[in-house]
């Protein structure tokens, strides 16, 4: 892995933690103005909902493609064509008035986002190694997180204008594609371990002969599903114990966001000072205690403390299970193990609302929070006797880290 040259040295790290946030904004940026498009394009509620989701499916869908890319060709080309498209699809709805124009530029859309995800993830495992490797793994974190707060504000703020202009918040990712173009250092696919040409056939064998990656994808999907479960389910917990001004519903809905931004900061120290094993079963614990304030407690500082709880769960496990995929695969492979890590998220949240709404439909949120207290104990109990070893990075990335820090 070649380092960044001295030109573009400098804008690697910003441009990929910038790009970091773009995927946790896919969603959020039109979700204030949902309800507008619907009323003015005369939509139904699902037909509206499918603006929202439709990409979700079409990054599930197309990110071992993705990721196949990515091994084939080398991070640089892939992660800037993702950012074009991500802005050019994305951008396109702030001109657009055309119900079947807009779903299809959302599915193009999910496919850049795609790109955009495992390209940032396998750009930063094969830039950064060792100590280095946490710190920016915890900075991405926490600008995933700021993001998910910063992007639906200004959408909110200029969502008044015109339900065109979020649209518009999109663009972004046609110069960050550019500078990605500039910074990011020309490079070859990793060859591949076993003397093939084409790594791209052994995903699966690969999944047959390190399990463990299975068990990292499942905890993505067990994230997803817990993480939009809270979204979803905790201003309807709120308005029953009596918090129903928007104000402050949004106020403590975003502190698990702020307590998983916190948390990016300290990751490299958690990390030095405790195992992957440590680390994951914490994550097991933050999330059984902070479902079960949720679900028993009608005091609205425990419900505060329920959150932040969360996203300190969301914090730690983040990073930590972005590497251990990343060295859990050979460096031939690393694009496509990534690239499902994100199929595993959206497949989370697709199934979210699938699992926990008829149940919350049929009984309470309560209820539905306390069933997610419950998921997190078994999976603390599963992780118990698991050892989970720190995975060796592969001799390919390592040697001079440092060249690809500003």
């Amino acid at each position: 892995m070649k380092a960044p040259t001295s030109a573009g040295r400098g804008a690697v790290l910003p441009v990929l933690l910038l790009a970091s946030t773009l995927t946790v904004m896919a969603g959020a940026v039109i979700a204030p103005v949902l309800e507008v498009i619907r009323d003015d394009l005369g939509l139904s509620g699902t037909a509206a909902g499918m603006i929202l989701t439709a990409h979700g499916l079409s990054i599930a869908v197309t990110s071992p493609v993705v990721g196949w890319l990515i091994d084939r060709w080398g991070v640089r080309v892939p992660l800037a064509g993702g950012l074009l498209l991500y802005g050019v699809a994305g951008g396109a709805g702030a001109f657009l008035s055309s119900y079947p124009a807009l779903i299809a530029t959302r599915i193009a859309f999910g496919v850049g986002a795609a790109a955009v995800f495992a390209g940032t993830t396998v750009a930063l495992l094969s830039y950064y190694q060792g100590a280095q490797r946490d710190t920016v793994m915890g900075w991405r974190s926490t600008a995933i997180s700021l993001g998910g707060v910063v992007w639906p504000l200004l959408a909110g703020a200029i969502g008044g204008l015109s339900w065109h202009a979020p649209f518009a918040i999109y663009l972004i990712g046609v110069p960050l594609g550019l500078l990605a173009l500039l910074a990011l250092p020309r490079t070859d696919p990793a060859p591949a371990t076993d003397g093939t040409d084409d790594g791209g056939e052994r995903i699966l064998p690969l999944l047959m002969r390190r399990p463990a990656l299975l068990g990292y994808y499942g905890l993505l999907i067990v994230a997803s599903l817990l993480l939009y479960g809270l979204a979803v389910f905790n201003p309807f917990r709120l308005a029953e114990i009596g918090i129903e001004k928007p104000f402050l519903v949004a106020l403590i809905s975003t502190t698990a966001s702020v307590t998983m931004s916190l948390v990016g900061l300290w990751y490299a120290k958690l990390r030095s000072a405790l195992g992957y094993g440590p680390l994951l079963r914490i994550t097991a614990v933050c999330w059984t205690l902070a479902f079960a304030l949720l679900g028993l407690t009608g005091h609205a500082a425990l419900v505060v403390i329920g959150n932040g709880l969360f996203g300190l769960g969301m914090g730690i496990l983040m990073p930590a299970v972005t590497v251990l995929i990343g060295d859990t695969a050979p460096p031939a492979l690393r694009g496509q193990a990534t690239a499902l890590s994100g199929t595993a998220s959206f497949a989370g949240q697709f199934c979210s609302p699938l699992i926990l709404g008829p149940l919350v439909d049929s009984t309470s949120v309560k209820t539905g929070f306390l069933a997610c207290a419950g998921a997190a104990a078994v999976l603390l109990l599963a992780l118990l006797p698991v050892r989970i070893t720190d995975p060796a990075p592969a001799p390919q990335d390592q040697g001079e880290p440092e060249q690809a820090v500003a």
